[in-house]
Formats: structure tokens, C-alpha cells, sequence
């Protein structure tokens, strides 16, 4: 029996170990379904996380984006509010130093003002004692009048000695002309005067030759006669 029961018993071990392999091995199965699950679960997860990820970077590039535009907007209006602030600086100092310049003037046509004023009551004074003057304004138009006239008077005067300058040197260079032509006409009547004197010398040179050659026609045509007449006599 005991021959009999070993290999029963240990049968029924191994059934009993095969059970509880088995069982262990569903258990193990069952685990692995479920951490499989749990990872599908994970993994649908991740994914729907990375989806939210890619979104929230996608959401994030164009904020980052929209960012970038509105820090350069930004930056550009920083730089033209500087430029305009720069150009309201430059505009205020050059402001500053028109105004420095103005006071200066206005200083300076102050103390003009203090130093003339005496010619102002000298003026007051003029129309006082004046009866063709009735204001100032009067005063200074006719005195306006009279440096305009003296004006034209200098400048006419400034026209007549620049013609009377020009006409000199027309009427010295005409005079030289002429003294030129008087000293030519001297020489040519010199000239003349020496021709007239060799031809009168000629014409009495002649006027003797002509004398002596009528002498000897007349002797040789008295000549020429009485050899006709001796000839004559002689044919005869």
C-alpha cells in the first residue's frame, strides 16, 4: 500500500503544485493584464499628454511669438519715444539757445533804445519848434527823404566822374590818334615839300634843257634851210 500510495500521493502533490503553478501562472497573468492595462492606460495618458504638451508648445511658440512681436513693437516704440525725446531735447536746447540769443538782442536794443533816447527828445524838440513837422514820423520820413536824394545825388555824381573819366581817356586816346596822324601828315608834307622842291629843280633843269633844245632846232632848222637853198642854187 504504502508502494501503492507514493506515487498517488506525489501525484497529487504534482496536481496540487501544478494548481498552484497554474494558479500562480493566472494570477501572474492576470497581474501582467492588469500592469498591461495600467500601461495602455499610461500610454493613452502619455500620449494625451504629449498632445496637451504639443498643444500647450504650440500655444506657447505663438505666444512666444505674439511676445516677440509685441516686444519688438515694443522696442521700436521704446526707440521712436526715445528719438522723439532725443529731437525734443535738441529742439529745447536749440529753444534755449534762441532764446539766450533773443535775450542778448533784446539787451542789446534795450541799451540802444536807453543810448538814443536823447535823439528822441531831440526829435520831440525839432517838432516842437518845427511847424512843418507834425510827429516824429515826419522828421524821420524827410530825413529818409534827403539821405535817399543825397544817395542818388552821390551816385549821380559817382556816374559823372566815371563819364568824365571815360571821356578823358576817349579824348586822350582821340588825341593821341590825331597827334599821330598830324605827326604822319608832317612827314608825308616833308615829303611832299621835298618832291615839289626836286621838281621845281627839275622843271628849271628841264625848262633850260627845253630852251637849249629849241636853240639848236632853230639853229639846225636854219641850218636845214640854207642847205636847201644851196641846194636849190646849186641844182639850179
Amino acid at each position: 500500500e504504502e508502494g501503492s500510495l507514493s506515487p498517488f500521493i506525489r501525484l497529487q502533490e504534482k496536481r496540487k503544485e501544478a494548481k498552484q503553478v497554474q494558479k500562480a501562472l493566472e494570477e501572474k497573468q492576470e497581474a501582467f493584464k492588469e500592469k498591461m492595462a495600467d500601461i495602455a492606460r499610461r500610454w493613452r495618458e502619455l500620449h494625451a499628454k504629449e498632445d496637451q504638451l504639443k498643444t500647450y508648445m504650440e500655444k506657447s511658440v505663438r505666444m512666444l511669438k505674439e511676445d516677440d512681436k509685441l516686444r519688438v513693437q515694443a522696442l521700436k516704440k521704446a526707440i521712436r519715444e526715445r528719438e522723439k525725446k532725443t529731437q525734443k531735447e535738441m529742439e529745447l536746447l536749440r529753444a534755449k539757445k534762441e532764446l539766450e540769443a533773443l535775450k542778448k538782442e533784446h539787451q542789446k536794443l534795450s541799451n540802444q533804445v536807453q543810448k538814443y533816447s536823447v535823439f528822441k527828445k531831440y526829435l520831440e524838440d525839432v517838432v516842437k519848434i518845427s511847424p512843418q513837422f507834425e510827429d516824429i514820423q515826419d522828421v524821420i520820413s524827410r530825413y529818409k527823404l534827403l539821405a535817399r536824394m543825397h544817395k542818388d545825388l552821390q551816385q549821380s555824381q559817382e556816374k559823372n566822374k566815371e563819364m568824365c573819366k571815360q571821356t578823358k581817356v576817349l579824348l586822350d586816346q582821340y588825341r593821341a590818334e590825331k597827334e599821330d596822324e598830324i605827326l604822319q601828315y608832317q612827314n608825308e608834307l616833308e615829303q611832299l615839300q621835298q618832291c615839289f622842291g626836286q621838281a621845281q629843280s627839275d622843271v628849271r633843269f628841264w625848262t633850260t634843257r627845253w630852251a637849249d633844245i629849241q636853240n639848236t632846232n632853230a639853229k639846225n632848222a636854219l641850218m636845214l634851210t640854207t642847205m636847201k637853198m644851196a641846194i636849190h642854187n646849186l641844182f639850179q
